[in-house]
């Protein structure tokens, strides 16, 4: 059993007593903001500024994580100026002056590139202890002296790349070596290197599990666990060798529960059991913080000899809140400071009354949080080896000499390295400090001792608003971090390989109908494995299908539009109580890998509900009155659609178009691809429970050069909407303006046929960002989304390093079955788009240079990620819609030949922008042709409301998917006039 908290009145009052103490010691005299005189440094302007004044603050962080990029003092000076002189915000008089330059090649902008730039470089060194291993055994002696340990960080690129997964291996296994032979040398310190009889390590390092394997994931965690485990043991051998300490840090939400579960399963091997220099990381502004604390405290009993915890505040509460409302979760963090405070300071009190299993390391730079825990230390007389202090380097170094002064053990979070990937450390020390509820900010400000060592006191509220208010009810993606959550995936793909090779046949009135012919659909992972057999109508069920659908309609463009919404919501509603059996289904009969199946899931339900909500607004019409008389202005069905849907988004598409056309009143009959066919019956189940009526909407797979032509060249048919080829589609559309004998409408078509789509990467992009994107965007599902980046088109200044990271993190990639839960890029659909890819390679080795082409299982139809360099803007895999893992990067010597390139296509569907340059996000805005652009983040998962999805040129015709136009493509607007005057008489409005 857990030991569990006693309640001490005198714990307050030693609180309190101690906080005096300490706050009294570490005040400054004079307010920090008194200070603002021309003397100061510019690094002390740039945090005053930035805490007193919001905008300016956000506009500066932006310019300092884009810095470490720029590559001249008139590039520094045109960004400041870019970031810094916008409307909304108002600038100090000194910063006013300092930005009065015409060009960046001026003197006065030669000077201000020179200030700020170094105040930049003054602000990092003071929150990282050294740029290389010298200048950080520099930092740890100095802290030696006043009698403080360390643990030390190397800071680094985002681990993208198996490469760089082993480097940061090897960067702390020399790391290790260097410091612990330089530690030889170095004076004992009893005070930090012995306790209770116990010599201590002098060296500690801190390391991150994500950075130890590039395609660390949750969903995979097997996986993930394999790699990662082996490259733990290297480091932990080596750390026994050379004596030094090992503390495992933790980083995002989502990757906590695995990172604690190998960690707990590692350490207990019995290699390392019995290791005791090794700790972990508890971060107290996280919901589940106390329930993850108790798991390890009964894991400690378990191992038997005890690890060390490092309780901290937490440091991503941003990125948590905002990818929680992204992503619809519930929000993992707290939203009151004082929440997290309180907690802390109850964990605190767990983890020292356990203390026997765990040994405590509070990491705070509030002297509340510090004096609780010493006071609870005292009354529960912790002996010395299981407690000690932290603190970061350069946010509480005055704290943390007053503790060490008073004879505790304090360590100092120590960060190394480059200021370049050091940036995002910097800017989460930045936005810590200047916060408005930060402790450091609040004593700088002089706020009342009283106020700032009273208990905590959340404000009670609850969550944050988590949902969009484009569509308030969206659905969110699983979180395949929730173990429980995965087991649900591999039971429905039990389930449905049990139910493989069923026949699926067609639906007419609601009746399934035996076909002539038939089809076999197989998995493209495995295709000697048949998911279902498919029944192909003919062309006289095509006409019957048709004519039923006619004689249904009357009733179903009458039904009330409210009546036809909730039809939706309930099939939403069954789509999510059927969302594993859904993702398993396209796992295996597209070879789609799952979190996008996910996806995919989670955008069909949202087109449900947000068309109802669409059809509910658009069904109120508009009323345009005047004296005398009425005008209504409103809509109606357009008659028979007829959806012609893709495999690539075999679910999403299908259901997007289908529901769109019924929720509006048509008639509709859903033709989806062959080699999709058993999902799209899965969707016409689901309609079907939901209570659309048998006539309205119709399930009919069938050959789409015979039959699917003849549905388009019905004289009974309204609305055709298709997503495909532009072949196909552009046949589609001539077919459809010809007037049939008997037809007494012109039709109308919403095609959507794809895009050549590009990704301009600029010389201030964030490369970490870019080479992600770009890689996620281009081989996600093995290339086959019509959104997919085909074209990277990359400044010169960054085009190797962006190449060769790009290469690297290519190669990182897992080719496999999709159902593989390590799977990145699994099969491309059948043999006849494997044939074709082929043959755009091929070609593309004559054109340009073949810098990457990975291997690929000999099962199913794979095709590994092929990069080609050095591609002419007009070469053929440069110009023509592959559909496949194939991807040019080209370059380019300015922003405007970039445009020039991206645009140099027939295609105009998306695009992204990964730049850091303001005026080059302006420009691409306003000139970048496509219909969505994406800036600094990959280019395809468009989310319903939020991202309506379409293009344009030849990319498509029609309003765009999930917007608030869509629905109008399948209605007829309609305005009735009525004269309401009757012998000169008429009601009149009373006048206000």
């Amino acid at each position: 059993m857990v030991v569990q908290r006693s309640e001490n009145k005198t714990d307050e009052a030693k609180t309190q007593e101690i906080a005096k103490q300490l706050l009294s010691a570490i005040q400054e005299k004079r307010s920090f903001f008194a200070q603002l005189q021309d003397q100061m440094r510019w690094d002390d302007k740039l945090l005053a500024w930035a805490m007193s004044n919001p905008g300016l603050r956000v506009q500066l962080f932006r310019f300092i994580d884009c810095l470490p990029a720029l590559r001249s003092k008139a590039e520094i000076a045109r960004h400041l100026k870019e970031y810094l002189t916008v409307e909304e915000v108002e600038l100090p008089d000194a910063l006013k002056k300092l930005l009065n330059f015409s060009s960046g090649d001026s003197m006065p902008g030669q000077i201000a590139a020179t200030t700020v730039s170094t105040a930049v470089e003054t602000l990092a060194q003071k929150y990282i202890a050294g740029e290389n291993i010298k200048q950080a055994i520099k930092t740890i002696e100095r802290l030696r002296k006043d009698k403080m340990a360390f643990t030390m960080d190397l800071l680094g690129e985002a681990v993208i790349t198996e490469a760089e997964a082993q480097s940061y291996l090897e960067g702390y296994l020399e790391l290790m070596t260097q410091l612990t032979e330089a530690a030889k040398k170095w004076p004992k310190v009893p005070q930090i290197d012995e306790a209770d009889g116990e010599e201590l390590p002098r060296v500690q390092v801190s390391v991150k599990l994500t950075a130890f394997y590039s395609q660390f994931d949750p969903l995979d965690a097997k996986g993930s666990e394999r790699r990662v485990s082996d490259r733990i043991r290297t480091l932990l051998r080596h750390a026994e060798k050379v004596g030094a300490g090992v503390h495992f840090d933790i980083e995002q939400y989502h990757y906590k529960d695995l990172t604690f579960s190998i960690l707990k399963r590692l350490l207990l091997e019995e290699e390392f059991r019995h290791r005791r220099h090794i700790g972990l990381t508890l971060q107290a502004y996280l919901r589940d913080s106390e329930k993850d604390l108790k798991d390890l405290i009964e894991w400690a009993k378990q191992r038997g000899t005890p690890v060390t915890l490092r309780l901290i505040k937490g440091a991503y509460w941003d990125l948590e809140t905002i990818a929680a409302k992204q992503k619809h979760w519930p929000q993992p963090v707290y939203n009151d400071k004082a929440a997290t405070d309180a907690n802390f300071e109850r964990l605190t009190e767990l983890l020292l009354e356990n203390h026997e299993y765990i040994y405590a390391a509070i990491g705070s730079h509030n002297v509340r949080s510090q004096a609780k825990a010493i006071a609870l230390a005292q009354r529960l007389n912790i002996p010395r080896r299981r407690f000690e202090l932290q603190v970061l380097y350069g946010m509480g170094d005055k704290l943390a000499k007053v503790l060490a002064q008073q004879g505790h053990r304090v360590r100092m979070y120590c960060p190394y390295g480059e200021l370049l990937p050091g940036m995002a450390y910097l800017i989460r020390r930045l936005l810590e400090n200047t916060a408005n509820t930060s402790f450091l900010r609040q004593s700088l400000e002089e706020r009342p001792g009283e106020e700032l060592i009273a208990p905590p006191n959340p404000n009670g509220k609850g969550e944050l608003e988590i949902h969009s208010p484009a569509l308030p009810n969206a659905a969110a993606d699983t979180d395949f971090a929730d173990a429980q959550a995965r087991e649900k995936v591999v039971q429905a793909l039990q389930s449905v390989r049990q139910q493989l090779g069923k026949t699926y046949l067609p639906r007419i009135n609601g009746d399934r109908i035996n076909t002539a012919n038939t089809v076999d659909s197989v998995n493209p992972s495995n295709p000697s494995e048949t998911i279902g057999t498919i029944g192909l109508l003919s062309i006289e069920q095509a006409d019957r299908a048709i004519a039923t659908a006619k004689a249904a309609l009357p009733q179903w463009r009458n039904t009330p539009p409210a009546q036809r919404a909730a039809i939706l919501r309930k099939a939403a509603d069954l789509m999510e109580q059927r969302r594993p059996e859904l993702c398993a289904w396209m796992m295996l009969e597209v070879g789609k890998p799952l979190s996008q199946c996910d996806g995919e899931v989670s955008e069909g339900i949202d087109f449900c509900r947000y068309y109802a909500n669409e059809m509910e607004r658009l069904a109120r019409g508009y009323n345009y009155d005047v004296a005398g008389e009425t005008n209504r202005y409103h809509y109606q069905p357009r008659g028979i659609t007829v959806v012609i849907a893709p495999w690539n988004f075999p679910f999403a598409i299908p259901t997007g178009m289908t529901v769109a056309s019924l929720v509006t009143g048509n008639c509709t009959l859903l033709k989806p691809a062959e080699v999709s066919s058993v999902i799209a019956a899965k969707i016409g189940e689901i309609l079907i429970e939901a209570g659309i009526p048998p006539g309205v909407f119709q399930y009919v797979p069938c050959q789409g050069s015979s039959v699917g032509s003849h549905l388009v060249k019905h004289p009974e048919v309204n609305t055709i909407a298709f997503t495909g080829s532009q072949e196909v589609g552009c046949r589609i559309y001539a077919d459809a303006a010809v007037l049939q004998p008997g037809q007494r409408h012109l039709k109308k078509v919403i095609a959507e046929m794809g895009g050549k789509n590009a990704i301009i990467v600029d010389e201030s992009a964030d490369l970490d960002r870019a080479v992600a994107g770009v890689v996620q965007s281009a081989f996600g599902y093995s290339g086959q989304k019509c959104s997919a980046c085909s074209r990277a088109i990359v400044l010169e200044p960054v085009y190797e390093s962006f190449l060769t990271r790009t290469l690297e993190a290519t190669r990182s990639l897992n080719v496999g079955a999709a159902e593989d839960p390590s799977t990145q890029v699994g099969p491309v659909i059948d043999a006849s788009a494997r044939d074709r890819i082929r043959g755009y390679i091929d070609k593309g080795k004559s054109e340009a240079e073949l810098a990457l082409e990975m291997p690929a299982p000999d099962t199913g139809y794979f095709i590994g990620p092929v990069i080609f360099t050095e591609v002419r803007p007009d070469a053929a895999i440069a110009q023509e819609e592959i559909f496949g893992p194939v991807l040019s990067v080209m370059r380019a010597k300015t922003f405007d030949e970039a445009l020039e390139i991206a645009n140099g296509t027939q295609f105009a569907l998306t695009g992204g922008l990964y730049s850091r340059t303001p005026s080059h996000i302006q420009r691409a805005t306003a000139e970048f042709e496509v219909g969505n652009l994406y800036i600094n983040r990959g280019i395809t998962g468009a989310i319903v409301a939020r991202q309506s999805f379409g293009g344009f040129k030849l990319s498509g015709v029609g309003s765009k998917a999930g917007g608030p136009d869509y629905l109008l493509q399948f209605l007829e607007p309609r305005t009735v006039t009525e004269n309401i005057q009757r012998q000169g008489f008429a009601p009149i409005p009373e006048m206000e």
